[in-house]
């Protein structure tokens, strides 16, 4: 896609500090982190969302994700790690390019989640059964 900036990444016309690359996906610095090391990792292929994705490139990009995960351990001292896919515009998503961040995570680094007060009444079995059953039909 020609005005995707995460594409023209790949091609090589603007610029990255990558952490990886092979044939299918690449990784490289947010240019934003919300921490120190904070990363992307993105398909080659242009695809907006997660479904939109080629189950094997899905899966590559994971791999890479948990392996940079490591390595942001063992190299930037991180305590934790957070994987992370905004999933459409709702979700937060505002490069509309699939990726997935790895947030590497330290003591007191200041970022969170925020739950809604609904967070706090969690549904009875019955809901979650429901719920349960009608995602299940619709896989089937």
């Amino acid at each position: 896609m020609s005005d995707c900036i995460f594409c023209a990444i790949v091609r090589g016309e603007a610029p990255a500090s990558f952490t990886h690359e092979d044939d299918t996906v690449v990784a490289f610095m947010d240019i934003q982190p919300i921490t120190h090391g904070h990363m992307l990792v993105v398909p080659r292929e242009h695809a907006v969302l997660m479904r939109d994705v080629n189950e094997t490139v899905a899966m590559r990009a994971f791999k890479v994700a948990r392996q940079l995960a490591e390595l942001a351990r063992q190299t930037l001292g991180a305590s934790g790690v957070n994987l992370f896919v905004a999933d459409g515009e709702v979700a937060f998503q505002d490069v509309p390019h699939f990726h997935v961040h790895v947030i590497p995570r330290y003591p007191g680094d200041g970022f969170s989640l925020s739950f809604p007060p609904s967070y706090e009444n969690a549904p009875g079995r019955a809901e979650l059964e429901t719920v349960a059953a009608a995602i299940r039909a619709a896989g089937s």
